[in-house]
């Protein structure tokens, strides 16, 4: 089977998980049937236009290793890839449609439609336009006027409509419910539900596989392809991304809301924040995808094996920010620790706490921040909000990691003796560290954890972290015994303001 899909996004705003999935299950299907994915921009509506958009969803495309065989940057024989620039494409299309009878001119006015709807909304029905005839008078009087004109489809009376969508199943809809549509309007720009055929039918998509909320619009332009006389592409709706645990559908009315609840909605966040591009993928394709509910992970071959739109629930899916992270996690298990280290450098250079190029020093200290963090590292950003103290000069301490672990009588003292402990210790490793301060501990009377937490605090400013020994070996002797140092003067300052 010959396939190609497109994914065709609005650039109007960044690009939303949903619709990412929409475009990953378009390469998926298309990869599957070795067929071609295409990009191509909606950018008619220019009020609307973001110009960032379109560079956020390429780069976003790229990130994801979600490759495009045609469209922007790429080209390809059935361009431009753009809507802004194919008007004359549509151009001589709505011309075949006005020779062939479908499209007439529309001369109605704002006030006259308006006024139509009123008298509708007053009888209790509901409003459909339909073609208005005028008399060769009238028509010559617009013409002296110069008034300006829509061209609208002309919709068939008493027709069932049928689509056989690969995901809905069989899904009728009655002409009667469809007013004539404009297809250009009267400064010559086309809209959706025309230049979406037009470009369909030119770039020979094969399978529309996007959101269910196009679904309305599918009917109307089943009449457009029948007026051109061209084959119908397979079509397939794809339910909506619903908020996490319900059957509503997320809203960009809610992003504050959502950004309390830790749910993040658009790609770039999540680029940000340092997730996997294989973990998003896995997590996306299994958004409303059944296979197997044993296998959670997949491969990128696995899921263009194994991908069909077969699979894909007819029901909403919710999005669950924690199965995600879950699934990051368990990529960021298996990742190579020079790949963490190339994924968390960016995040440390952001800071300011390491410089690029980065030396044989610094990467060898990055290595042992990783490993010594272990699962705890689930995303790349990760290192700073865990392990940020580790590349710092200065120390920030969590404040109720201080008042938890070190104002409490004894505490001073106790830190200068293992500072002298610390002086001490030969050779300075994880295993003769570990074997001092438990000797500390013994010889001291004090238990064990009475004497971690506060020494972890003293050195690192926070109350959880790597295992203590990690902590005091990767800083090093001098900065452990400095920050103790620093420790005991804050503490000092502290007790004289009282």
């Amino acid at each position: 089977m010959s396939v190609r899909t497109r994914f065709a996004p609005s650039p109007t705003g960044y690009l939303h998980i949903g619709g990412v999935r929409t475009a990953l299950f378009n390469w998926l299907f298309a990869r599957h049937h070795g067929g071609q994915f295409l990009v191509r921009i909606d950018d008619t509506d220019q009020q609307r236009h973001v110009d960032e958009a379109v560079t956020k969803i390429l780069d976003g495309f790229r990130w994801l290793g979600m490759d495009w065989d045609e469209g922007p940057e790429v080209g390809g024989p059935v361009g431009p890839y753009f809507q802004s620039q194919r008007h004359h494409l549509y151009r001589a299309a709505a011309d075949q449609l006005v020779a062939s009878g479908h499209v007439y001119r529309d001369y109605s006015t704002d006030q006259e439609r308006a006024a139509d709807k009123a008298l509708a909304d007053k009888e209790k029905r509901p409003y459909r336009f339909r073609r208005k005839e005028y008399t060769a008078a009238e028509l010559a009087q617009f013409e002296s006027e110069g008034r300006r004109y829509a061209l609208r489809f002309q919709v068939p009376a008493g027709r069932v409509l049928v689509l056989n969508d690969l995901i809905k199943g069989p899904v009728e809809f009655s002409t009667e419910e469809i007013g004539d549509f404009v297809i250009v309007r009267p400064d010559g720009s086309p809209l959706y539900n025309f230049a979406s055929v037009v470009d369909d039918l030119g770039m020979q998509i094969t399978h529309v596989v996007r959101a269910e909320e196009h679904l309305s619009n599918t009917f109307p332009q089943l009449l457009v392809f029948e007026a051109l006389g061209a084959p119908l592409p397979a079509f397939a709706h794809i339910p909506y991304v619903a908020e996490p645990g319900s059957r509503s559908k997320m809203s960009k009315r809610k992003l504050a809301e959502y950004e309390k609840q830790g749910i993040l909605v658009y790609l770039h966040q999540y680029m940000e924040r340092g997730y996997l591009p294989d973990a998003m993928l896995n997590y996306l394709s299994r958004l409303g995808w059944s296979f197997d509910a044993s296998q959670e992970i997949f491969t990128r071959p696995e899921l263009i094996e194994k991908f069909s739109l077969e699979r894909v629930n007819s029901s909403p899916a919710s999005h669950d920010q924690d199965k995600l992270f879950w699934i990051q996690s368990e990529w960021m298990k298996s990742l190579p620790l020079e790949e963490k280290v190339a994924g968390c450098l960016p995040f440390l250079e952001r800071e300011g706490v390491v410089h690029t190029p980065v030396d044989a020093e610094t990467c060898s200290r990055i290595e042992a921040v990783i490993q010594a963090l272990g699962d705890r590292l689930k995303v790349f950003s990760d290192i700073v909000k865990l392990g940020r103290y580790f590349f710092s000069e200065t120390m920030t301490y969590d404040p109720d990691a201080m008042k938890k672990r070190l104002k409490k009588d004894g505490v001073p003292q106790m830190l200068r003796e293992l500072d002298q402990v610390l002086a001490e210790v030969e050779p300075y490793d994880l295993a003769t560290l570990e074997k001092v301060v438990h000797d500390y501990s013994e010889q001291s009377s004090r238990k064990i954890g009475d004497v971690v937490n506060p020494l972890r605090v003293a050195t690192t400013g926070q109350g959880v972290g790597p295992g203590l020994y990690d902590c005091l070996y990767i800083l090093g002797r001098e900065k452990c015994r400095a920050r103790i140092a620093q420790t005991l003067e804050t503490l000092a300052q502290l007790e004289q303001k009282g």
